[in-house]
C-alpha cells in the first residue's frame, strides 16, 4: 500500500495566510523602532555636549559661565556633531548655570526638522536633554 505524505493546497494556503497576518502586524511595530534608533544618535551627541558643558563650567567657574555657550566655547568642533541623521545645526544650548555649590544645570534641544539629512527621523519632532543636580532627563516633544 502506497502512502501519500504531502501537504494539501488548503494546508499550504493556511500557512501562507498566517505568515501574512504576522507580517502585517510586525511591520508597523518595527517602523516605530527605526525612528527610535535614529534618535539614539542625537542622544549620544547631546550627552557629549552635556559633558563638555560640565567641563566648561568647571574651568570657568560660576561667574564666567555663559547661559548660552557656543560649541566653540565648549571645545566641540562642528564636524564632531555631524552624523548620519542629524547635523550640527540641530542642537541648541540654553539655560546653562552654575550654582554657588557648583551644581551645573543646562538645557540642550535637538530639532529633527533643522537637519539637512534626507533620512532624518519624523517622530518626535524634538528631543530635550535637561540636566541639573539631580541628574539628566530626556523628554520628547
Amino acid at each position: 500500500m502506497k502512502s501519500n505524505k504531502a501537504f494539501t493546497m488548503v494546508e499550504l494556503m493556511v500557512v501562507v495566510l498566517i505568515v501574512g497576518i504576522l507580517a502585517a502586524v510586525a511591520i508597523p511595530l518595527m517602523s516605530g523602532r527605526v525612528d527610535a534608533s535614529k534618535w539614539s544618535e542625537a542622544k549620544a551627541a547631546m550627552g557629549t555636549i552635556a559633558t563638555a558643558i560640565r567641563a566648561y563650567a568647571a574651568e570657568k567657574g560660576a561667574a564666567g559661565v555663559s547661559a548660552t555657550p557656543s560649541l566653540a566655547d565648549l571645545g566641540i568642533s562642528t564636524a564632531e556633531l555631524d552624523g548620519t541623521y542629524f547635523t550640527t545645526g540641530c542642537y541648541a544650548i540654553s539655560d546653562v548655570a552654575v550654582s554657588a555649590s557648583g551644581v551645573v544645570s543646562f538645557k540642550i534641544v535637538c530639532t529633527a526638522a533643522t537637519s539637512t539629512r534626507s533620512n532624518k527621523p519624523s517622530k518626535p519632532a524634538k528631543m530635550t536633554l535637561t540636566g541639573s543636580g539631580t541628574g539628566q532627563v530626556f523628554t520628547e516633544s
